[in-house]
This record gives C-alpha cells, sequence and structure tokens, in this order.
C-alpha cells in the first residue's frame, strides 16, 4: 500500500544519490571506510561533483526557447538537452534520475569497495565481484535447489516447496507479507495477492503487441532448461508447457488497475475460509513452507484470481509445475550464477527495456550489497553525505506544505465542512520522517561469506523474509521504513500515513542548500506535495486519519471527486507515451492526482515562504517561472520506446514527459507565468481544468 514517487519503471533502480565530494576518513559502522580505489576494470573514475544546475538552480542551456511552452513545456524547458543527449547503451532512460543514480553509484563504490572483507558490506561485494570464481562454479550452485524440486512427489509438496520460496530462490502461484489491518491499522495481519508470471504484467501474454517480448522469454525459458540438465530435445516441449501455464494464470489475473483499488483488494478472511473459497491449493501445507501459522485474518487481495489460479494449480500435471518451479528457480539465480546464466537472462530482459548492454558488475554489485545490507549501508552514509543543516531545511519546508495544503482544504469550494475537518485530522495526523530512520535495523544474525556468492543471497533472501515475517499479528512500528536512506524515492505509507523522504532525494538538483527558494520549491516541494496529496487520492481518500479503510466523505463530495477525477482521467487518456502505448488513466490515476495537486500545493507553499514580498527576478525570470522551470527539469528523461511501453504496461505512474505536461496544463498560475493563450497544443479552458484540491 505504500506508495513511491518515482516508481520502479520511471528509474528501475533501488538507488542512492550524492552529495558534493568532501575530504573525509570516517570509518562506519560495518568498518565501511571511503576509498579512491577500485580493483574493477570497468569502473568510471569521472570526478564527482554537485548536481546543481547553473548558479541558482535552474539549467538555462537546457531549454529551447524556440518552442512556446504551451505547445510543448517538457522541451521548452528540456528541448536542448533533449537534442545533445544520447541513452546510454545499458540504460532504460537518460535524465535527471539516472544522472543523480549513478554520481550516487560512485560514491556508494567509494563506501562499499573500500570495506573489509571481513565485514559483512565487504564480504558480499566482494563475493559478487569475484567473477573468476563464480564462472567457475557453472550451474553447480543450484543442484541442491534443483534436486529439491526434483523429488517433489505430488502437488501437496509442491505447494510447500512454493511456500518455501517466499525466503528464497524460485516462485509460487500467490504470495504473501504483513502489513497493516484495513479495520484496525495499530496491528500487522497477512496480506496475499495473485502471482506466478515471469513476464511484467499478463497483458505481456495476452496482447499480440507484446508477442517479440513473449517470444524472447520463451527462447529464455528453452536455454535455460537445456543449461541445467533438461534434454535438449525435450525444451521445446518444456518450455511450451511452462508458458501455456503462466497463459492460463495471466487469463485468470486481475488486471493491474483494478490491484491499486483498496476498496476492491480489501476482502479478509481466515485460513479455513481460504482453503474453503480457493480449495485446489494444499493451503495447509502452503502456510507450512511459508512459515506461517493458522491466522484468523488475512487480506485476500486479488479474491476470484486466487481462487481461480487455485483451481488452474490443481488440474496442470505435476510434470508442468516441476519444469516451470525448475525455471524459475534457475531464472531468480541467474544474476548470481556465471556469466552464461547472467547473459542468457539478460539477452531476454534487454527485449523488454531495449538497453543493448548489461549494467557493469560493478554497479550490479552495489545493488546487490544495497538491497541486501541497505541499513547497514544507509547509516554510514547518511553521516557522510546527508548534515543536519539540510535536514533541518527539509523539514522547514515539509511543514510549509502541510501548511499550504491545510489552507487548500479550508478553502476548497465545493466540499462540505464535515469532510474538510476529516481530511484536515488525517493532514494533522500524518507523519513526517526525512532522511532516515530513528533506529537503524541489527544485521549481525545474517552471516555473509566472501567466497560464497550463491549462498549469501539464499541466508539474505531468508533474513529479509523472517525480519519482514516477524511483525505478523504485531503492532505496527510506524517508525519502520520501506525504503533505505540512500535510495533516490519517496513514499507515503498508506495505511500508516505517513511521508518518507530518504536521504537519496534530497540532494541536488531536487533538492539543495544553495539554491533559489524557487528551484526548491518547484523540484523537491512537488515530491513532498506529491507524497501529501496520496493520503487524499482516489484510493488515499478511503483511508482516515488513524489509517483505517473507511468512507469519511459525505455522498456529495465523494460524487465530485469521482467526477472531477473521470475529467483529469480522460486528458491522460489521449497522451500516447509511446507509438502504440496510451497512458492508463484507471492504472495512472493516484499518481496522476498526486502529480498536480502536489505541484499546487508546492506552489502555494513556495508564496507563503514569500510572507507577502514580491519574488525577485533572476536571469530575467520571475519566480513564478523559476518555480515551473524547476519542476519541469527535474522530470526531464528521454526514454526508449520498449522502456516506455514496459512502463505503460505495468507501472501506475505516468512516463515522465506526462508528468511534466499533463500537470501543468491544469494550473491557472503556469499559464500567468508563460502568458499561455488560447490556441496553444496544450492549452485549456479555465472550466476545463482540473480542480481536485
Amino acid at each position: 500500500m505504500s506508495k513511491g514517487f518515482l516508481g520502479a519503471a520511471s528509474l528501475a533502480i533501488a538507488a542512492v544519490l550524492a552529495a558534493p565530494a568532501m575530504a573525509h576518513d570516517a570509518v562506519g559502522p560495518v568498518g565501511m571506510t571511503a576509498a579512491t580505489g577500485e580493483a574493477a576494470g570497468d569502473v568510471d573514475d569521472s570526478s564527482v561533483k554537485a548536481l546543481t544546475f547553473g548558479k541558482w538552480g535552474v539549467d538555462l542551456d537546457a531549454r529551447d526557447t524556440s518552442v512556446k511552452p504551451g505547445d510543448d513545456f517538457d522541451k521548452y524547458a528540456n528541448g536542448t538537452w533533449f537534442a545533445r543527449t544520447e541513452i546510454p547503451a545499458d540504460q532504460g532512460s537518460a535524465g535527471v534520475g539516472y544522472d543523480v543514480y549513478n554520481l550516487t553509484q560512485r560514491q556508494l563504490r567509494d563506501l562499499v569497495a573500500g570495506a573489509s572483507a571481513t565485514s559483512q558490506v565487504g564480504g558480499l561485494y566482494q563475493s559478487f565481484m569475484d567473477e573468476t570464481r563464480v564462472d567457475g562454479l557453472g550451474a553447480k550452485p543450484l543442484a541442491e535447489d534443483l534436486r529439491s524440486v526434483f523429488v517433489i512427489k505430488d502437488h501437496a509438496e509442491m505447494a510447500r516447496y512454493m511456500g518455501t520460496t517466499q525466503a528464497g530462490f524460485g516462485a509460487s502461484v500467490i504470495g504473501g507479507q504483513p502489513y497493516a489491518d484495513t479495520n484496525d491499522p495499530t496491528t500487522n495481519v497477512l496480506w496475499m495477492g495473485q502471482g506466478g508470471l515471469g513476464l511484467p504484467e499478463r497483458e505481456y501474454y495476452l496482447d499480440d503487441k507484446f508477442k517479440p517480448q513473449r517470444d524472447a522469454y520463451r527462447a529464455y525459458i528453452v536455454r535455460t532448461l537445456a543449461m541445467t540438465g533438461i534434454d535438449p530435445a525435450g525444451s521445446e516441449a518444456a518450455a511450451d508447457a511452462i508458458m501455456g501455464f503462466e497463459t492460463d494464470i495471466a487469463k485468470a489475473s486481475w488486471v493491474i488497475a483494478d490491484r491499486r483499488d483498496i476498496g476492491k483488494i480489501n476482502n479478509p478472511m481466515s485460513s479455513a475460509e481460504l482453503a474453503v473459497y480457493a480449495p485446489g491449493i494444499d493451503w495447509a501445507a502452503w502456510f507450512a513452507g511459508a512459515g506461517i501459522d493458522p491466522q484468523k485474518r488475512i487480506i485476500v487481495n486479488e479474491n476470484t484470481a486466487i481462487r481461480d489460479i487455485s483451481a488452474l494449480y490443481a488440474k496442470t500435471p505435476l510434470t508442468t509445475l516441476k519444469l516451470w518451479q525448475h525455471f524459475h528457480v534457475v531464472d531468480s539465480a541467474a544474476p548470481y550464477l556465471s556469466k552464461a546464466f547472467v547473459d542468457s537472462r539478460f539477452e531476454y530482459s534487454k527485449v523488454l527495456s531495449g538497453v543493448s548492454e548489461l549494467r557493469p558488475r560493478w554497479k550490479r554489485g552495489l545493488s546487490l550489497v544495497d538491497g541486501s545490507l541497505g541499513e547497514l549501508v544507509g547509516e554510514t552514509y547518511s553521516k557522510i553525505y546527508f548534515p543536519a543543516s539540510a535536514k533541518a531545511k527539509m523539514e522547514t519546508l515539509v511543514a510549509n506544505l502541510k501548511l499550504a495544503m491545510g489552507d487548500r482544504i479550508r478553502a476548497n469550494s465545493w466540499m462540505a465542512p464535515a469532510t474538510k475537518d476529516a481530511a484536515l485530522a488525517k493532514l494533522a495526523k500524518m507523519d513526517v520522517m526525512v532522511g532516515y530512520p530513528d533506529k537503524w535495523r541489527d544485521y549481525s544474525a545474517l552471516k555473509i561469506d566472501p567466497t560464497d556468492l550463491y549462498g549469501n543471497v539464499k541466508r539474505s533472501s531468508a533474513f529479509e523474509y523472517a525480519y519482514a515475517l516477524g511483525d505478523l499479528n504485531k503492532p505496527v512500528d510506524r517508525k519502520k521504513w520501506a525504503m533505505n536512506p540512500q535510495e533516490v524515492n519517496a513514499y507515503n505509507g498508506g495505511l500508516e500515513n505517513k511521508i518518507v523522504f530518504p536521504a537519496g532525494i534530497l540532494q541536488a538538483p531536487y533538492f539543495s542548500e544553495s539554491v533559489d527558494d524557487a528551484v526548491n520549491y518547484g523540484a523537491i516541494g512537488a515530491v513532498i506535495g506529491h507524497e501529501i496529496i496520496h493520503g487524499f487520492d482516489d484510493q488515499g481518500r478511503k483511508i482516515d486519519a488513524s489509517g483505517a479503510v473507511r468512507d469519511w466523505w459525505t455522498p456529495e463530495d465523494a460524487a465530485k471527486f469521482d467526477a472531477a477525477a473521470k475529467a483529469f482521467g480522460a486528458q491522460y487518456a489521449t497522451y500516447e507515451a509511446a507509438p502504440g502505448a496510451f497512458i492508463n488513466p484507471d492504472l495512472t490515476m493516484g499518481e496522476n492526482i498526486a502529480d498536480l495537486a502536489g505541484l499546487e500545493v508546492a506552489y502555494d507553499a513556495y508564496h507563503r515562504s514569500l510572507g507577502g514580498k514580491p519574488a525577485p527576478v533572476i536571469d530575467g525570470l520571475t519566480g513564478d517561472q523559476r518555480f515551473f522551470l524547476a519542476f519541469a527539469q527535474a522530470w526531464r528523461d528521454k526514454a526508449r520506446d520498449d522502456s516506455i511501453k514496459q512502463q505503460v504496461a505495468s507501472d501506475p505512474h505516468s512516463p515522465a514527459r506526462w508528468r511534466i505536461i499533463g500537470p501543468v496544463r491544469n494550473v491557472d498560475a503556469w499559464y500567468k507565468a508563460f502568458g499561455v493563450q488560447a490556441g496553444a497544443k496544450y492549452y485549456l479552458k479555465p472550466e476545463e481544468r482540473t480542480k481536485i484540491w
């Protein structure tokens, strides 16, 4: 239920963002020191420097002023940059997000690569970077796991095995994890949802436009089976059986837009009731494998899909299920195996994103460390790259944004007093977390061996699963973070009614202590506003101040909100993000509302910060112009068509270009700031502009 600002497909990274370079010899809590040397040969050693644009925060040279703002504000703000920018071969896109990511990778490398092999961070990184050892092992690390699949005797044993994959390599047709109860958000209960697919979304199996991706996936299955002992002559038929099984799962699965609807996915039942509702799976066996006791209350998300997938599972031959599991064990382990497995997997995955080169090994190693020991790295990272002064300024910005949101609620012309009061109560109780958690995780129980990459990954997966499962039926700890401090992202905690801003995103060009205030409000201010608004978007509005799923709207207000949202969605339905790929307004509604209203809240907060004084003119630009330019440049992104198509099919965030154009054309102040008149391509009449918050 937590909602990230950037989304997986926007950046496809769990990244960290660097501050300006500084001299340091600090030793972190895991024996990490800054290191200027690097053993790997494929490292970009370019200098690390701040990403602040220009002298005060806007990249004036990136603009194409031959384009009128109302005809294409993205090109007006970023057009010259588009013309001179090429997308690197190992990236799905180029832009601010990747610039920040790549800069931070060098910063993170300096912390991780210099860590001793006897430390957890150094040991894990070195186990990945020892490519000679990993290549020499070939498929040997898989032997025990594949034998465990081979000896499965019946569907019940397979159900048990699927449960174990929650904590390791392999796959399950359903999955589960603790999260806050929809009725009592102070307690964690088990949430369960559909699974079983190898391609990104159900449409990849069912829509003809994704045939190239299906063909690449099937070819990858054939290669994988042949590489791991399946008779090459039988690999083709086996791949067809696996594809057939997953296609049937896809047909039963819910569309992604329905999976974000809290009203549809809130289906509580007990373990016993689930077994009666979806009898095709031996649920006692699955829960035993997953290490979960019988539950009195489970939030079963895609209930009808789980019922139908369960029935499909029961009638699928065990031979097919074992082949399917065999493939998914190898697929999930492939990034940690020899070059042959890595290259084979990349041969398939590049068809999804359009990239032509694999990321350098050192970056992939950093991703493993970041995902496995994130807060351990984050504690050192935060001390070095996120000063107390930045935290204080950011907290001031957030407080100002919350005040501005309160003003907008009180001034809302179509909302009844009772609904306003409930909205204000929710805003007042919304917790704000900046930079890093108050309490750091303890990783001491996780065994890391610098000579055992495969084992390290398995143990880390089990450790992470046990950490998550430890919350089941326990009080919700609202101080826990769902992102690492070094991530370039932010999120709204959903039922926890909190907004979280990791240190990673609190750096230039998103945020800086040294830039013009208009720039900070246009860039990070819009991020803050975005996360606040998630508490009041089309799904957040169904959650009350305590975090419970409850209707706190008058029927009349709810109808007005829905009408405005529908009109807003109709705008996005016309946006063709890539050839033949139009934005799905039902899937992206929450993020689009957060983008628009978040921008408006940030704009109000900027003017609140001026204290009634006029903003100065800088380089011929008014404060409002600088605000909107900073917003647009924070989102600049040039992406491959295949990457955009994958995003449109699977990500609730609109592609970056439409996260610029879509909101601004609904904001009255933008029209005034740039003199946009009727006749401009993206002009909307005042009465056609969406006003929700």
